[in-house]
């Protein structure tokens, strides 16, 4: 009986070390939920900001999985009587989490169709065999792509064409060299730079246009968003491809059998099936309605359009996108999203928007500046931290009460979000490309911090040049 007890115990201890920050989160909630309300602050925004809290900290210490993160929001939002349980269910499901949801699946699709397969031998033929040609073309492949299906999907169809490069070349698949980290970051930082481009490129950019939309504030189309983030996107790419090179400058300048040996092996699939063509085709018209009908019907129908067209084809089986969605995903914005709404109707996003005014107005001296300190330089460093669709959906609220031009800045913190060059956690693909055991975790600010500020930079003469053109 002492052998088990002392068992319990010494289980109980293991779990109360790995889940200290989950417990701390809980013993602060309560004492702040007993805490008089800040002069100014309504005590439903009071709560709403208890939640905030509760939420960043379980996320940056990774407590316990994201999904729990997700539902505890909810399940909060409701107990400490910040909204009703239908206004909960109502604030999370949305037109934005059915365009996750239905992009999800729709990348599901292209994968199961194979073709990812035809875009390694696409890559190919247009990069050629010098090194500096192939990091720019994975660079660019991964840019394009995932700005309109993804950056973690994206990431998920280039690793295996890099793996078989670097296995190719002859080089040691079970340590970091710089050709290995060279590719492997043109495509984790070309998806991060791509993920801008359009909203289907990440979940962040629907829950801005979301904000934007139910805040009152402005109707951002599909087209309209490609029109102030895709000169960026394009800018970045030759610059982010410059860093990488100067900064990881392999021995093998040209890798003409490794890119033989891939042509090969690629080119046994065969020609393009019926199959594969119509699901080109599907995903052209779903990128149609995106431009054309989205503003009548919303993106996430548009999405879910898609979807049952491949359905109804039979290019896909339910099975297989329910196996392969990432639910936990849909689940995250949704939560993300009805935590960004409750700020802005509670009064907790105006509260800390005009306290953070106050206070950094006494460093710089000028509001602009404020403005755009924590919309660029705060949103770049706290998505290095957190998710970005987390980073926006709690920054968002915040900035968009800052004053100013609110559409400015509420894309501008979208973008920054994307600046995710610096830690491991910072993005999907950054762990993806980690997880091969070629990428040490120096890596990342090697050249991270380069991109960083040259991401910086550039939004910040983007912004004042052209987007002022464009409004």
């Amino acid at each position: 009986m002492a052998t088990i007890s002392q068992r319990s115990l010494t289980n109980f201890l293991f779990w109360v070390t790995r889940k200290k920050w989950l417990i701390v989160s809980f013993v602060l909630s309560i004492l702040l939920f007993y805490l008089p309300s800040p002069e100014g602050l309504g005590s439903e925004a009071h709560r709403t900001l208890i939640i905030v809290l509760v939420a960043l900290t379980l996320i940056i210490s990774e407590s316990i999985p994201l999904p729990a993160v997700a539902i505890l929001i909810l399940i909060m939002e409701v107990i400490l009587g910040v909204d009703t349980a239908d206004g909960v269910a109502s604030s999370f499901m949305s037109d934005a989490v059915f365009f996750i949801m239905g992009s999800l699946m729709l990348a599901v699709a292209i994968v199961y169709q194979g073709l990812d397969k035809r875009l390694a031998l696409g890559v190919i033929n247009i990069t050629g065999n010098k090194t500096w040609r192939i990091v720019l073309g994975f660079l660019t492949i991964s840019a394009l792509l995932s700005s309109f299906i993804g950056e973690h999907t994206v990431a998920a169809m280039m690793l295996p064409v890099a793996l078989a490069l670097i296995r190719n070349a002859g080089m040691d698949t079970r340590k970091a060299t710089k050709l290995s980290t060279i590719l492997l970051f043109s495509i984790a930082y070309g998806c991060a730079i791509g993920s801008i481009g359009t909203p289907s490129g990440g979940g962040r950019n629907v829950i801005m246009i979301g904000y934007l939309s139910d805040f009152g504030i402005a109707e951002i189309s599909y087209l309209d968003w490609m029109k102030f983030a895709y000169p960026m996107l394009v800018l970045q790419i030759p610059i982010a491809a410059l860093i990488l090179w100067y900064t990881f400058t392999p021995e093998q300048k040209i890798m003409d059998s490794s890119v033989r040996k891939l042509k090969v092996q690629v080119a046994k699939t065969g020609k393009m099936t019926v199959n594969q063509i119509m699901a080109i085709v599907i995903f052209f018209i779903v990128f149609l309605g995106w431009i054309f009908l989205s503003p009548f019907i919303g993106l996430g129908i548009v999405a879910l359009i898609g979807v049952f067209l491949y359905l109804t084809f039979g290019l896909i089986d339910w099975q297989e996108i329910s196996n392969n969605t990432n639910w936990s995903v849909i689940l995250l914005f949704g939560s993300a999203i009805s935590l960004g709404i409750q700020m802005r109707e509670t009064g907790a996003a105006f509260w800390v928007a005009e306290r953070t005014l106050q206070y950094l107005e006494i460093i710089f001296q000028d509001e602009s500046i404020v403005r755009w300190f924590v919309s660029v330089v705060m949103t770049g460093l706290f998505t290095n931290l957190l998710s970005n669709a987390a980073t926006v959906a709690i920054f968002g609220p915040i900035v968009l009460d800052m004053g100013g031009n609110p559409v400015i800045t509420g894309i501008m913190t979208s973008i920054a979000s994307a600046f995710s060059y610096l830690t491991i956690v910072a993005s999907p693909t950054c762990m993806i490309i980690h997880s091969t055991g070629l990428i040490t975790s120096g890596d990342y600010l090697k050249a991270g911090w380069k991109l960083f500020i040259m991401s910086i930079v550039l939004l910040l003469l983007i912004s004042t040049f052209y987007w002022s053109i464009l409004l």
